[in-house]
C-alpha cells in the first residue's frame, strides 16, 4: 500500500501529482515527444538495443523520446518526470485536494518554488521483484545545525530544491492521499530483467560512467524553447512577498500533472537566486532540516553536525 497519509479517508488511488518534467523528445523515440529539458539525454543510460536488458513489462522505455512507433513494446511519448507531492485525486471526499485551491495557494506565494538546477546522483535497480529503473536525484550532503549551515560558505547540497519544495509541501497542504513515491527519482524502465549477472553488472558500469559525467558538469536548470512550447500548458506566475514574479531568465519551475502523460500548469519560480547569503540559507534550511517518514508519517530530524552522503554514482 502507498505510504498515504490516511489509507482509510483515500478513497481512489489517482495519479494527479507535482513534480518536474524531464521530458524531451528524441529521433529514436515516439513522434509526439515533446522537450521540457535539454541538460540530460536520458538515452545515455537506456538500453534500446537490448544488449544488457533481457525483458521489461508493456511499456519499455520510459524517458529518452518514449517508446517509437515502431517499438513491440507499447508506443508512447516520454513521460520523465519526478514527483514532489502525490495529490492522487482533486476530488477531497475521494482523500485527493482541490485544484483550484492548490493552484491558488501556488500563485500566492505560500509556496517558495525555487529555480531548479539539478542533476542525476545514481542509477539503481530498486527492491521490486524484477525491479524498476530508477534514476536518483538526492542531496549530497545533509545540513547539520542551523548555524553551521547559515555562516558556511560550502556550496548548498546539490538537489536541494527537491527536499526543499517537498517538505514546505507536505507542511502546507494535510489530505489523507498525500505521499510522495520513493524520494526522489524518475523511473525509466519498469520489470527489468537482465539477460544474466554479468550484464547487468556491464548496465551499471555504463551508467556509473554516464551519471559521473553528469555529476562533473554539475547541476543544469530544467527550461524548454519558449518558440517550442507544448500546447495545453497554463505557465503561471507566483507571488513572492506580494508582489507578482516574472523574470524570464529564471523559468525552471514546477509541473502539475494530471497524469505522468498529462501535463496542465507550470508554476515559474518566485524565490530567485542567489541563494548563498545567510538570509536566503536561513530560509532554506528550515525545510531541509527534517524529513518525512514514510513508516511513521512522521518528521524527523537530520543529523545534528554536517553529513556528506553516499557520492558512488550507481548502485544495485
Amino acid at each position: 500500500m502507498p505510504p498515504v497519509l490516511d489509507p482509510s479517508q483515500s478513497k481512489v488511488d489517482g495519479l494527479a501529482f507535482l513534480g518536474l518534467s524531464f521530458a524531451r523528445a528524441s529521433e529514436v523515440g515516439h513522434p509526439d515527444s515533446v522537450t521540457h529539458q535539454t541538460a540530460f539525454d536520458l538515452n545515455d543510460i537506456q538500453d534500446r538495443a537490448y544488449e544488457y536488458v533481457f525483458s521489461t513489462n508493456d511499456d519499455g522505455w520510459l524517458v529518452g523520446g518514449g517508446e517509437p512507433l515502431d517499438s513491440y513494446k507499447l508506443p508512447a511519448p516520454d513521460s520523465a518526470h519526478v514527483e514532489i507531492m502525490r495529490i492522487g485525486t482533486y476530488r477531497p471526499e475521494w482523500g485527493g485536494l482541490d485544484r483550484e485551491k492548490l493552484i491558488a495557494a501556488l500563485q500566492s506565494g505560500d509556496i517558495l518554488i525555487p529555480q531548479i538546477e539539478v542533476v542525476p546522483t545514481a542509477v539503481v535497480a530498486n527492491g521490486d521483484v524484477p525491479p524498476e529503473l530508477e534514476i536518483r536525484f538526492d542531496m549530497d550532503y545533509e545540513v547539520g545545525s542551523e548555524d553551521e549551515f547559515v555562516k558556511s560558505n560550502d556550496d548548498l547540497p546539490v538537489n536541494w530544491q527537491l527536499r526543499f519544495l517537498h517538505n514546505q509541501l507536505f507542511h502546507k497542504f494535510q489530505f489523507p492521499s498525500r505521499f510522495c513515491p520513493g524520494a526522489h527519482h524518475s523511473t525509466i524502465l519498469r520489470k527489468a530483467e537482465f539477460r544474466s549477472s554479468a550484464h547487468r553488472d556491464t548496465y551499471f558500469q555504463q551508467c556509473n560512467k554516464v551519471v559521473r559525467q553528469w555529476r562533473q558538469q554539475g547541476v543544469q536548470p530544467l527550461v524548454w524553447d519558449p518558440a517550442n512550447d507544448t500546447p495545453g500548458i497554463q505557465r503561471l506566475a507566483c507571488q513572492y512577498q506580494g508582489q507578482v514574479v516574472h523574470e524570464p531568465a529564471y523559468q525552471s519551475g514546477l509541473y502539475l500533472f494530471t497524469d505522468r502523460t498529462r501535463i496542465t500548469h507550470h508554476f515559474a519560480p518566485n524565490f530567485l537566486p542567489p541563494y548563498n547569503t545567510p538570509e536566503k540559507r536561513h530560509i532554506i534550511y528550515q525545510f531541509l532540516k527534517e524529513q518525512w517518514n514514510e513508516t511513521t508519517l512522521s518528521w524527523q530530524p537530520v543529523v545534528a553536525k554536517k553529513r556528506k552522503l553516499d557520492d558512488e554514482p550507481t548502485r544495485e
